[in-house]
């Protein structure tokens, strides 16, 4: 068989290879071999001895119940988990995996596991801890759940010959894969059950990784060799990854975890009515430990401290990479600042626009946006008004390649009545407002030069109370979803309004009991 390329079609292929690498991740290490560091249980039958986490009980340290070590830097969607093992103890020995699962304030865990059991009874299986619903495969098994929690098995091996590919008294090395509600464990390269949930009231999309120490006699179990691989979401789902800063200002101001809580809270409501096909994940108090947190993800909000603490300033060279995947990014408030240079020129690159010293300023105003452009983002949006510490004057791609304004606003004189400095004015500024009277873009939608990946800057966000303004709200949760590739709905991301209860939620600082009065007596009738 002969084969002709021609340049266009060798091109094409070049591309398409490009692409399918720039969309595999690797997989990496969650487990440093020396400490628990970003694991957290109890210490008392949880160690590391010899490079492997070893959970343990003994005939004079028994426990009352089962005992989880959890990872504690992220959660688990989409992904493969390789790691090694070994059980010893009697032939009552178990322990497991949890995947996806949630865990209770005694420390019980919830959901999927891969199971671990000496007398090879159950090894390999898919069970699901303390649901009500038990073995879900059994090895050498595929089981379809249906809606109703009905389930069909088909035969994938032999129970017993997988079984002899499982050394009971060495290491042996143990994958789960969770790709959308498919869940398939291996050990030593043989397949040993998959699942396939599709029980809605039980079929976890994300949850906590542990690891399982069985009550009963004693018994050891040790892992090592953790590492974690993150999988693009199945059926066309979007993964929204939150970066909230650390706590900056007085209560109620610059409130990034309590923020991105609430959005990505808006956002898994609309999924779960099935109005949007997203998944969310906030990381809250700065750069994620998790080093895959990012793997996945289809866009990133960052709503953090500008300028040199900006996050993306010192991570920009590793962003860089996420960048060039198409991942959207939406940045918030001081989060649209980075220092010049390098930073600034990257950020014309990823959003389009950013604040730079010198030349965009950051006064409190209320900013009236009485028309808005036809755009995905502003759908459903109504023209509002809304006092903030709304930074104008951007620095923007030059003549605004690709960028689209989405809130526009003139500001008053009063904008300007600060001394010049860094933040509050310089010649230029005044010129554009004063003189010219040119409207100032305060949020903005981006393209980037590859066609590829999505930007959008939102100057506003001081104020936490702010998210309780429908419009405001609603706009940015456009952005997001619109950053991730996903359709906006023809009225925008639908959304409650958050009571001022809810809006108390998750604030760095706890709102302050009301002062008794110590004397009583000294009380006004």
């Amino acid at each position: 068989m002969k084969l002709t390329f021609t340049l266009t079609s060798l091109v094409c292929l070049l591309v398409t290879a490009s692409m399918s690498f720039a969309q595999e991740t690797e997989f990496k290490s969650i487990f440093d071999g020396k400490s628990l560091d970003g694991w957290r249980g109890d210490t008392e039958v949880w160690r590391v001895e010899d490079g492997a986490i070893v959970g343990e009980t003994t005939a004079d340290k028994t426990i009352k119940q089962n005992m989880f070590l959890v990872w504690d830097e992220g959660e688990l969607d989409d992904f493969v988990l390789r790691l090694k093992f070994r059980i010893s103890g009697t032939d009552r020995a178990n322990s497991g995996i949890q995947v996806r699962s949630s865990q209770a304030e005694n420390g019980a865990m919830a959901g999927y596991q891969a199971d671990i059991d000496r007398s090879g009874k159950f090894i390999g299986i898919v069970y699901d801890e303390r649901t009500g619903r038990g073995i879900l495969a059994q090895r050498g098994q595929k089981a379809t759940i249906d809606k109703e929690g009905k389930k069909k098995n088909e035969a994938i091996g032999k129970a017993d010959e997988l079984l002899t590919h499982i050394n009971m008294d060495d290491w042996n090395e143990y994958v789960v894969t969770a790709k959308g509600n498919e869940i398939t464990t291996q050990i030593n390269g043989k397949t040993m059950s998959q699942v396939i949930d599709d029980q809605p009231d039980h079929f976890d999309r994300k949850g906590l990784l542990g690891l399982q120490l069985h009550v009963g006699p004693p018994m050891k179990i040790e892992f090592k060799d953790i590492e974690l691989k993150r999988l693009p979401l199945a059926n066309e789902q979007k993964k929204v990854v939150f970066i909230a800063g650390k706590p900056s200002h007085g209560r109620g101001q610059h409130e990034h975890n309590a923020g991105c809580l609430l959005m990505a809270e808006c956002l898994d409501q609309a999924a779960s009515k099935g109005e949007l096909p997203v998944v969310t994940k906030v990381y809250q108090n700065g750069w994620p430990d998790d080093p895959t947190a990012l793997d996945n993800a289809d866009t990133v909000v960052v709503y953090c401290d500008g300028g040199g603490r900006h996050y993306l300033h010192a991570h920009g060279e590793e962003f860089e990479e996420i960048m060039r995947k198409g991942v959207g990014l939406v940045c918030i408030h001081y989060g649209v600042e980075v220092p010049k240079g390098m930073s600034g020129q990257r950020f014309l690159q990823w959003i389009g626009g950013y604040f730079e010293t010198d030349w965009s300023v950051n006064p409190h105003w209320v900013a009236k946006f009485e028309s808005l452009p036809k755009h995905p983002v502003t759908q459903g949006v109504q023209p509002f008004e809304i006092n903030d510490e709304w930074y104008y004057h951007m620095r923007f791609s030059p003549e605004m390649s690709r960028v689209t304004p989405i809130l526009s606003a003139l500001p008053s004189a009063d904008t300007l009545k600060r001394k010049d400095g860094p933040h509050s004015g310089n010649p230029a500024v005044r010129k554009a407002v004063l003189e010219d009277k040119q409207p100032q873009h305060l949020a903005w939608a981006f393209v980037r030069g590859d066609g590829v990946g999505r930007g959008f800057g939102f100057t506003g966000g001081h104020f936490h109370s702010n998210w309780q303004n429908d419009d405001f709200r609603k706009l940015v949760l456009n952005a997001i979803v619109w950053s991730a590739k996903v359709d906006v709905p023809g009225n925008g991301v639908a959304s409650q309004t958050p009571s001022d209860e809810a809006m108390e939620n998750n604030q760095d600082t706890p709102k302050r009991a009301p002062k008794k009065n110590a004397n009583p007596k000294k009380q006004k009738k």
